[in-house]
């Protein structure tokens, strides 16, 4: 089957053209530039006129809490969403139940996704303190990664003994398997919630949350992650990097393109809130680690375009609405967003933060980089042909009966936008076509291996 995207605006690797893009079957087939029509015959022709053609979004942090916790969201509900948003593809996180710490429950979520999942999936492994002998038989080429949660863990999830951190920097960095971070300092933020409770009793208000979850406990833990790498040699990304400080962690890609060891995340909530708006949204905006100062929010978006900051994710986290009652103790932590975040994007966009061309490094290329994912990331030829067309237009407002995530509300409640994610095409097909949905698409399993301009180091089995 031939299809055909064209008068669209192609946003590909640093560049803005009118151009057309040829799909054959699940593949791109070409990519022509310039506003003729091709010719030759096609079984479906999407017309992109006034739109943008990106690749479709990789998010790269997700919980989509299957198995186990399975009321606040599935995995066709929470791919649903990424669809209706424009992504085509995610990396979901290991703290489900039961957690993804062994070769057995990595599995099982293979096979569930593989008949629930709209959208392409992968799944990181999840560290705990004695696992680490399973690294080794992990295929490198199934997995994007290691995931290590330095705090804000619970049970053998959290890793916070300095001897087992070492063992599981230095075994990733032996595998060639890159690791990605939680950091909190445990310690710290047990002291702080103690004076908080002392002070405002056993549920303090929701606006102590970032002075509870604070600056210095990330950077603490990000500076102890820095310097392992630094011994070690480790491949590390920092997830949902919050602060200021931390950014003097990163420096930039190289004029040669070439990814540094070490990179950092940002996500949707840190870009979009700041702590004013807790007294607006109330726990609705309380996640690990915490949304802290504007001044914070705005050196995160400064970050986008110096080279800091190497990627966007959402970290989308649904909870039930009954869970995000109560203050600093009692509310959830977590939020979702993967339906919102190429549309919040592209508001940043609008307001000057970063350039489009700059929004698909960080949100398709970059995380495509990051974990090695094969053929997808890129309008290229012989690349999957999962694509995001999207058009500014009449502004619209969020309201609870288009969110698709299983929980049923979102943050951005109420917000206005000015874009609008139109179709999205997932392996050649079109599953999201303006509002319109279609139920039996499925995604794909990615697979991860290296390209000839990628980080190098990663082993294969």
């Amino acid at each position: 089957m031939k299809t055909i995207i064209e008068g669209g605006r192609i946003v590909n690797e640093g560049r803005s053209f009118e151009g057309t893009v040829i799909v054959e079957d699940d593949l791109i087939l070409d990519i022509l530039e310039g506003t003729a029509s091709p010719r030759g015959s096609y079984d479906k022709c999407v017309d992109a006129t006034g739109c943008f053609v990106l690749p479709g979004i990789i998010d790269e942090h997700v919980h989509f809490r299957e198995p186990g916790l399975t009321r606040k969201a599935d995995i066709e509900s929470e791919s649903r969403a990424a669809a209706f948003g424009g992504v085509t593809s995610y990396l979901e996180m290991p703290n489900t139940v039961p957690q993804t710490v062994t070769l057995e429950a990595l599995d099982e979520k293979y096979r569930l996704a593989a008949t629930k999942s709209h959208v392409n999936y992968g799944f990181f492994f999840g560290a705990t303190s004695d696992n680490v002998p399973l690294f080794a038989r992990l295929d490198a080429t199934r997995i994007p990664g290691i995931k290590l949660f330095m705090g804000a863990s619970t049970g053998n999830m959290l890793v916070d003994r300095l001897d087992a951190l070492r063992t599981v920097f230095a075994t990733c960095a032996e595998l060639g398997l890159p690791l990605m971070t939680h950091c909190e300092d445990t310690a710290l933020i047990n002291r702080n919630m103690a004076e908080a409770k002392r002070r405002y009793g056993d549920d303090p208000d929701i606006c102590h949350h970032p002075l509870i979850r604070s600056a210095e406990a990330c950077m603490a833990s990000s500076s102890l992650a820095v310097q392992l790498t630094r011994e070690l040699g480790t491949r590390l990304h920092i997830a949902h990097v919050t602060t200021a400080r931390e950014l003097d962690l990163f420096t930039p890609i190289d004029s040669a393109g070439r990814l540094p060891s070490i990179t950092g995340e940002a996500v949707i909530a840190h870009l979009w809130f700041a702590d004013d708006d807790y007294r607006r949204l109330g726990a609705l905006i309380k996640c690990n680690p915490s949304v802290k100062t504007a001044a914070d929010r705005e050196a995160l978006r400064r970050a986008l375009t110096d080279g800091r900051i190497t990627a966007v994710g959402t970290d989308h986290a649904p909870h039930e609405p009954a869970d995000k009652q109560g203050g600093c103790a009692q509310a959830a932590s977590g939020m979702p967003m993967i339906q919102f975040s190429l549309v919040t994007m592209l508001e940043l966009v609008d307001a000057g933060v970063l350039p489009i061309e700059r929004l698909v490094e960080l949100m398709c290329h970059h995380p495509a980089r990051l974990f090695s994912v094969s053929g997808r990331g890129f309008l290229r030829p012989g690349y999957k042909a999962d694509v995001a067309i999207v058009k500014r237009g009449e502004p619209w407002t969020v309201t609870p009966d288009m969110v698709q995530s299983k929980c049923g509300w979102s943050p951005v409640m109420g917000q206005r936008y000015h874009w609008q994610v139109r179709q999205t095409l997932c392996n050649g097909r079109v599953i999201y076509d303006r509002g319109r949905f279609l139920p039996d698409s499925r995604g794909e399993a990615l697979r991860f291996r290296m390209e000839a301009d990628e980080v190098p180091g990663r082993k294969q089995k």
